[in-house]
Protein backbone atom coordinates (compact mmCIF):
# COMPACT_ATOMS: atom_id res chain seq x y z
CA UNK A 1 0.00 0.00 0.00
CA UNK A 2 1.36 3.41 -0.97
CA UNK A 3 1.80 6.04 1.68
CA UNK A 4 0.43 9.47 1.00
CA UNK A 5 2.36 12.66 1.62
CA UNK A 6 -0.09 15.43 2.44
CA UNK A 7 1.12 18.96 1.73
CA UNK A 8 -0.23 22.39 2.68
CA UNK A 9 1.03 25.92 3.13
CA UNK A 10 0.49 28.85 5.44
CA UNK A 11 1.44 32.43 4.83
CA UNK A 12 0.92 32.69 1.09
CA UNK A 13 -1.41 35.68 1.39
CA UNK A 14 0.08 37.91 4.11
CA UNK A 15 2.06 41.05 3.32
CA UNK A 16 4.61 40.23 6.04
CA UNK A 17 6.25 37.16 7.46
CA UNK A 18 7.39 33.79 6.21
CA UNK A 19 5.80 31.44 3.73
CA UNK A 20 5.67 27.96 5.28
CA UNK A 21 5.04 24.75 3.34
CA UNK A 22 4.78 21.41 5.16
CA UNK A 23 4.56 17.82 4.06
CA UNK A 24 3.46 14.92 6.25
CA UNK A 25 3.40 11.12 5.93
CA UNK A 26 1.71 8.87 8.49
CA UNK A 27 3.51 5.68 9.38
CA UNK A 28 1.55 2.42 9.48
CA UNK A 29 -1.11 2.17 12.19
CA UNK A 30 -0.81 5.84 13.18
CA UNK A 31 -3.88 7.90 13.80
CA UNK A 32 -4.25 11.32 15.31
CA UNK A 33 -7.63 12.40 16.70
CA UNK A 34 -9.01 15.87 16.06
CA UNK A 35 -7.30 16.66 12.76
CA UNK A 36 -8.99 19.23 10.51
CA UNK A 37 -8.19 22.28 8.43
CA UNK A 38 -5.90 24.31 10.72
CA UNK A 39 -8.11 27.39 10.33
CA UNK A 40 -11.10 25.48 11.73
CA UNK A 41 -9.58 24.51 15.07
CA UNK A 42 -8.57 26.65 18.03
CA UNK A 43 -5.03 27.89 18.47
CA UNK A 44 -4.67 25.87 21.68
CA UNK A 45 -5.77 22.66 19.94
CA UNK A 46 -3.49 23.40 16.94
CA UNK A 47 -0.47 23.70 19.22
CA UNK A 48 -1.32 20.44 20.98
CA UNK A 49 -1.85 18.64 17.67
CA UNK A 50 1.40 20.12 16.30
CA UNK A 51 3.39 18.38 19.05
CA UNK A 52 1.59 15.07 18.44
CA UNK A 53 2.12 15.30 14.67
CA UNK A 54 5.84 16.01 15.16
CA UNK A 55 6.16 12.94 17.40
CA UNK A 56 4.10 10.49 15.32
CA UNK A 57 4.76 11.30 11.65
CA UNK A 58 7.45 11.69 9.06
CA UNK A 59 7.35 15.36 8.11
CA UNK A 60 9.29 18.16 6.48
CA UNK A 61 8.74 21.90 6.90
CA UNK A 62 10.07 24.52 4.46
CA UNK A 63 10.30 28.15 5.63
CA UNK A 64 10.81 30.84 3.00
CA UNK A 65 11.73 34.34 4.16
CA UNK A 66 10.01 37.48 2.83
CA UNK A 67 13.15 38.75 1.07
CA UNK A 68 13.32 35.56 -1.02
CA UNK A 69 9.65 35.95 -1.95
CA UNK A 70 10.40 39.53 -3.04
CA UNK A 71 13.50 38.53 -5.00
CA UNK A 72 12.23 35.40 -6.74
CA UNK A 73 8.45 35.64 -6.64
CA UNK A 74 5.81 33.67 -4.79
CA UNK A 75 5.28 31.05 -7.53
CA UNK A 76 9.00 30.28 -7.73
CA UNK A 77 9.14 29.93 -3.93
CA UNK A 78 6.11 27.64 -3.88
CA UNK A 79 7.62 25.47 -6.63
CA UNK A 80 10.94 25.27 -4.77
CA UNK A 81 9.23 24.35 -1.48
CA UNK A 82 7.06 21.65 -3.08
CA UNK A 83 10.10 20.12 -4.80
CA UNK A 84 12.05 20.19 -1.53
CA UNK A 85 9.25 18.30 0.20
CA UNK A 86 9.18 15.71 -2.58
CA UNK A 87 12.95 15.19 -2.30
CA UNK A 88 12.82 15.01 1.52
CA UNK A 89 9.75 12.78 1.91
CA UNK A 90 10.03 9.97 -0.60
CA UNK A 91 6.77 8.21 -1.44
CA UNK A 92 4.58 7.46 -4.47
CA UNK A 93 1.72 9.85 -3.80
CA UNK A 94 1.76 13.57 -3.01
CA UNK A 95 -1.45 15.52 -2.40
CA UNK A 96 -1.35 19.32 -2.15
CA UNK A 97 -4.26 21.37 -0.80
CA UNK A 98 -5.58 23.68 -3.51
CA UNK A 99 -6.00 23.67 -7.26
CA UNK A 100 -2.51 24.24 -8.67
CA UNK A 101 0.73 22.26 -8.67
CA UNK A 102 2.89 25.30 -9.45
CA UNK A 103 4.28 23.23 -12.30
CA UNK A 104 5.59 20.47 -10.03
CA UNK A 105 5.25 17.00 -11.55
CA UNK A 106 4.09 13.98 -9.55
CA UNK A 107 1.81 16.13 -7.41
CA UNK A 108 -1.98 15.85 -7.22
CA UNK A 109 -4.20 18.63 -5.92
CA UNK A 110 -7.54 18.73 -4.14
CA UNK A 111 -9.48 21.81 -3.09
CA UNK A 112 -10.14 21.77 0.68
CA UNK A 113 -8.02 18.64 1.15
CA UNK A 114 -6.91 20.14 4.48
CA UNK A 115 -10.38 19.36 5.86
CA UNK A 116 -10.83 16.00 4.09
CA UNK A 117 -7.52 14.09 4.16
CA UNK A 118 -5.73 13.43 7.47
CA UNK A 119 -2.21 13.79 6.07
CA UNK A 120 -3.07 17.16 4.51
CA UNK A 121 -4.79 18.29 7.72
CA UNK A 122 -1.62 17.41 9.62
CA UNK A 123 0.51 19.33 7.09
CA UNK A 124 -1.90 22.27 7.41
CA UNK A 125 -1.38 22.33 11.17
CA UNK A 126 2.42 22.04 10.87
CA UNK A 127 2.51 24.93 8.39
CA UNK A 128 0.13 27.22 10.28
CA UNK A 129 1.70 26.71 13.72
CA UNK A 130 5.19 27.25 12.29
CA UNK A 131 4.04 30.38 10.45
CA UNK A 132 2.25 31.78 13.50
CA UNK A 133 5.13 31.04 15.89
CA UNK A 134 7.53 32.79 13.53
CA UNK A 135 5.36 35.90 13.13
CA UNK A 136 4.79 36.07 16.90
CA UNK A 137 8.58 35.90 17.34
CA UNK A 138 8.91 38.73 14.81
CA UNK A 139 6.27 40.73 16.69
CA UNK A 140 8.67 40.95 19.63
CA UNK A 141 11.31 42.52 17.39
CA UNK A 142 8.83 44.85 15.65
CA UNK A 143 6.12 45.45 18.28
CA UNK A 144 4.73 48.59 16.63
CA UNK A 145 3.09 46.56 13.80
CA UNK A 146 0.87 44.29 15.92
CA UNK A 147 1.92 41.13 14.04
CA UNK A 148 0.67 38.94 16.90
CA UNK A 149 -2.87 40.22 16.17
CA UNK A 150 -3.11 40.00 12.38
CA UNK A 151 -0.33 37.46 11.63
CA UNK A 152 0.98 39.60 8.77
CA UNK A 153 -2.25 39.89 6.79
CA UNK A 154 -3.21 43.26 5.31
CA UNK A 155 -5.78 44.28 7.92
CA UNK A 156 -6.80 47.88 8.49
CA UNK A 157 -4.62 48.02 11.64
CA UNK A 158 -1.63 46.60 9.79
CA UNK A 159 -1.98 49.07 6.90
CA UNK A 160 -2.24 51.96 9.37
CA UNK A 161 0.96 50.81 11.10
CA UNK A 162 2.81 50.61 7.76
CA UNK A 163 1.63 54.13 6.93
CA UNK A 164 2.92 55.32 10.29
CA UNK A 165 6.21 53.38 10.52
CA UNK A 166 7.01 52.32 6.95
CA UNK A 167 8.02 48.77 6.06
CA UNK A 168 9.88 46.49 8.45
CA UNK A 169 12.49 43.98 7.26
CA UNK A 170 9.86 41.20 7.34
CA UNK A 171 7.42 42.97 5.01
CA UNK A 172 7.00 41.69 1.47
CA UNK A 173 7.59 44.80 -0.57
CA UNK A 174 6.55 43.03 -3.76
CA UNK A 175 2.99 42.66 -2.41
CA UNK A 176 1.10 45.79 -3.41
CA UNK A 177 -1.86 47.17 -1.49
CA UNK A 178 -4.04 49.90 -2.98
CA UNK A 179 -4.33 51.47 0.48
CA UNK A 180 -0.56 52.06 0.50
CA UNK A 181 0.15 53.03 -3.11
CA UNK A 182 -0.22 56.78 -2.65
CA UNK A 183 1.44 56.80 0.76
CA UNK A 184 4.69 54.93 0.20
CA UNK A 185 5.42 55.10 -3.53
Amino acid sequence: MNKLCGIDEAGRGPIAGDLVVAGCIFEDNISIDGLNDSKKISEKKRYKLFDEIIQKTNYHIVVIKPNEIDEKGLSYCMTKALQEIQSSLLTDEYLFDGNTTFGVTGLETMVKADGKVAEVSAASILAKVTHDRNIIRDAKEYPEYGFEKHKGYGTKLHVEMIKKYGYSPIHRRSFKLKALEKTLF
